[in-house]
Formats: C-alpha cells, structure tokens, sequence
C-alpha cells in the first residue's frame, strides 16, 4: 500500500470519527427552537394599561415643569437635571440626578414640599402635580413631564448575553427583552419562561410559554421595572452535556487506539 494511501486512511480516521461523535451528542429538535407554534393570523389584543408602571421606594424620578413664563417653572426643574458627571480616581463618571422617593415614599417637590408618590402611576402623579401648581395659583398652564429613570430588566440564562437592560421610554415586551439578550440559545425553553416580579414587597412568579399565543394578550407580555427574566435549559442540553462527560475519555481512547492501530498496521 503507497505512502499516500496510508495518509489518506489515517486522515480518514482522524475526520469521520470525531464527525460521528459530535454528531451523536448534538441532536436537537428544531421544532424546540422556534416560537408560537402553529400560531394563525389574527388579531391579538394586549391590554397595555395592566403593565403601567408603578412608583416605589427607592425609584428614581425626573419631572420637568414648564409653563409660559420660564423665569417661574425653572425653581421647579433645578433638582432634575439630566446628568452630572463626577470626578473619580478611575476617571470621570455620568450619573443621573432626579428625584429619590425616599423610605417612606415620598419625594421633596420645589415649594409644595413632601409629596406622596408610593403606589402610584406616572399619570396619577401628574395629574397631582398639576391640580397644586394650578390650584395654589404658582404656575399659568403648567405642563408636567415625569420619566423614570431607573426602569430596568434583567434577562438571565439561557440566552446569548445575559443583559441588565435600561429602558428609556418603560415599555418593552418579554420578546422585546429577550432579542436585547440576544435571543434565547437553541437549549432555551421556550415554553417554560420564567418571570420574576416584586410588587409591593412580595414576590411574584410566573411561567410564560412563548409557543402559545394567549401570551400575547397576557398582563405579564409587558414587562414591569425591576423584572427579572430567566430562561431555563432544557433536557437537550443538559442529555448532551452529561453524555459529552461520560463519552470524552471513551472517545480520546479508542481515537488514540484507532491511530495507533492504522499507524503500526497500515504500511
């Protein structure tokens, strides 16, 4: 048998063998990686209102006053501007300055003093922000504009980057959070989401199966501030892993035997 001949089983050996066990350890079923099954056309209402968001302790809010004498709105904005950046020993850093509702809930507004701001929404604060510039006669025509500035979600495990999220205008979807991510891996559960909520100091759980289309028109397809995303790895990945452990030192022995056999009996 030539030389070449020889090289050429050897490498044989060397590619198909390797080929095969990837293969074997690798099988996924596809139908598993996709979302909404079967879903058919239509028209999927979501209820928007349910996902408001709520203001609690410790968020942190800016609110801009205008009217049509800026001379008299400006007291009103001093205490949130956007940014400032700050001197460190590692250089400079930017962060935002708004309004802290404190441990009891409460914010400091320029002239109307404490305000209670705890368990309500955006709307409802505007408007209370409104009726007292208008009432106590401090404003003509004010207009209120309040953003959070510390809206965030987090997805974890089983997506290609596992991400805090910032959400500037506090409306993002759990797909939405998920393509932030990076989408879910092809080990990801599709149909076992889990979703982590607070409100009003307890714990909220909830599983979320994004092969069924009822979770369109879900109160929890919008997310809240604070919510944590986790993606569960399914049987797939963790077979495949196991079986991956248990067959590599087969594998590196009868490779290393196969190229010891070829190498003293293929001359």
């Amino acid at each position: 048998m030539s030389h070449v001949r020889c090289s050429n089983i050897k490498r044989l050996f060397l590619f198909v063998l390797p080929a095969f066990f990837l293969t074997a350890v690798s099988c996924v079923n596809t139908r598993k990686t996709t979302y909404f099954n079967d879903i058919q056309n239509g028209v999927y209402k979501t209820s928007y209102d349910a996902a408001q968001p709520i203001i609690h302790k410790n968020d942190l809010l800016s609110i801009y006053v205008t009217s049509l004498n800026a001379d008299a709105s400006m007291i009103f904005n001093a205490p949130s501007i956007p940014s400032t950046t700050t001197s460190t020993a590692n250089g400079s850093m930017s962060q935002n300055v708004g309004y802290l509702v404190n441990e009891e809930g409460n914010i400091r507004f320029p002239v109307l003093g404490n305000m209670k701001v705890e368990g309500l929404t955006v709307k409802q604060l505007n408007d209370n922000i409104l009726d007292s510039l208008t009432n106590k006669k401090l404003l003509v025509d004010p207009l209120v504009t309040i953003r959070f500035l510390n809206f965030r979600v987090t997805v974890l495990g089983e997506v290609s980057r596992p991400t805090v999220i910032t959400v500037p205008n506090e409306k993002i979807s759990v797909l939405e959070a998920i393509g932030l991510a990076g989408d879910l891996t092809i080990y990801g559960k599709r149909d076992n989401v889990l979703l982590i909520r607070e409100e009003e100091g307890k714990k909220i759980v909830r599983r979320i199966n994004l092969n069924d289309p009822s979770t369109l028109t879900s109160a929890f397809y919008y997310l809240k501030s604070n919510d944590v995303i986790y993606v569960e790895p399914n049987r797939d990945k963790v077979a495949s892993v196991s079986n991956f452990r248990q067959l590599l030192p087969a594998y590196i022995a009868t490779l290393t035997l196969l190229v010891v056999v070829a190498d003293r009996y293929i001359k």
